[in-house]
């Protein structure tokens, strides 16, 4: 550990201080001597734990530290940016994720067979493939970039238009102060005020410079959770379903960057009090590398909503193999509710070691899932049996 400190000070002397804008990260500490490996990541530690570092950062190191966390350490975020030392230092600090991962939330017995398997058949691996096409034809998601914007007003309008027949059902735009792309959010307001969230991110990037002008399809990262999320939202709108429990479908800004649009989103709803029983988190969910079909991943989430998870796929999928993996420190949006003391589960499309080898670059189309929504079809099905059993 020594080591990894000595050269990131190193590097820090000969990186480029030109601008005056600096921010912290946290990012798991595993990381740290390759990160101080990377000139361009320059980077000085703060101060850090068995499991996490903060480190401050120069503005223009974020796109290195991202595509360093990709390609060494296939984590789709890999860190979380923080605005303030403050704010890094309470997640540094924090005793919410022992929470998050060990208590309680809800009552996690099946009960609701009949209906789950009626809408689970609603479920139609075409809707899943068209909105994946749509998606990934925007030359890219990210978030500086209007394209970014672009796409996330597709998704309003789409939700919007699925969910007009409904009063109950309001879409709305989060506006984030620091960067234009918004990130969108679905509530079906139930009975009671306790909250069930089904999200992933929208946004894309592809190489590690220039990434407002990159070609970043990203239809496994992450247009296929966005689709799996979208069609488990019109099969619960269309059948009726009046909810006791207030369900959110969040489609996240800036993932990539730090997980920062669920980051601010799972503060928000820290500091209002709101009572959330349950996040799922959908991020790739097109490839099956793996001879498992879905895998969990353990580390940062929720232990006894996992096995809740298995349960469900034990019960409803039956056919469908699953298993478990490790992704890392803030390898996707889960890591940012989780942080806050929330339940969060992230059921994935393969090991880690076996995802999508395409994604980040302009090769992520969905050609490399075969030219369907197969499986991801499955993930739909699993996201609808989690909400109505969730749901009592």
């Amino acid at each position: 550990m020594k080591l990894s400190i000595f050269l990131l000070l190193a590097f820090l002397s000969v990186s480029n201080l030109a601008s005056p804008k600096r921010f912290y990260i946290t990012v798991g500490t595993d990381a740290v001597e390759s990160l101080g490996k990377m000139k361009k990541a320059a980077s000085q530690v703060i101060s850090q734990n068995k499991d996490i570092t903060l480190l401050e950062v120069n503005e223009d190191s974020i796109e290195h530290i991202s595509h360093l966390m990709h390609e060494k350490f296939h984590r789709c975020g890999g860190f979380m940016f923080h605005e303030d030392l403050g704010e890094a230092q309470s997640e540094l600090e924090s005793t919410n994720r022992e929470f998050a991962s060990n208590s309680l939330f809800v009552n996690y017995d099946i009960t609701q067979e009949a209906l789950v398997e009626s809408l689970m058949e609603k479920v139609e691996e075409g809707n899943i493939r068209s909105t994946i096409l749509k998606l990934s034809s925007f030359h890219n998601r990210y978030y500086k970039a209007q394209t970014g914007v672009d796409s996330q007003d597709w998704i309003y309008n789409s939700w919007k238009e699925t969910t007009s027949a409904r009063n109950d059902i309001s879409v709305e735009k989060w506006q984030h102060p620091s960067w234009p792309q918004p990130s969108v959010v679905l509530t079906i307001q139930g009975k009671s005020d306790d909250v069930i969230v089904i999200g992933g991110h929208a946004d894309s990037i592809a190489g590690w410079w220039s990434r407002e002008k990159a070609h970043a399809p990203g239809a496994d990262d992450n247009a296929s959770g966005i689709a799996t999320l979208t069609e488990t939202m019109r099969v619960i709108v269309e059948s009726g379903y009046q909810p006791e429990k207030t369900i959110k479908f969040m489609a996240y800004a800036a993932e990539e960057v730090g997980l920062r649009g669920s980051k601010e989103i799972a503060r928000a709803f820290r500091s209002e009090g709101k009572n959330v029983v349950g996040v799922l988190q959908l991020d790739m969910t097109n490839f099956k590398g793996s001879d498992l079909d879905i895998v969990m991943m353990t580390d940062y989430t929720n232990d006894a909503q996992n096995k809740f998870i298995g349960t469900l796929i034990d019960r409803y999928l039956p056919s469908v193999s699953w298993g478990y993996d490790k992704c890392g420190y803030g390898c996707s949006d889960h890591a940012a509710w989780h942080g806050e003391g929330f339940p969060a589960s992230i059921p994935f499309e393969a090991r880690m070691k076996e995802m999508n080898g395409h994604i980040h670059t302009d090769r992520d189309t969905i050609s490399k899932s075969g030219d369907n929504a197969e499986h991801a079809y499955k993930f739909s099905k699993l996201a609808v049996a989690y909400a109505l059993e969730l749901d009592k």
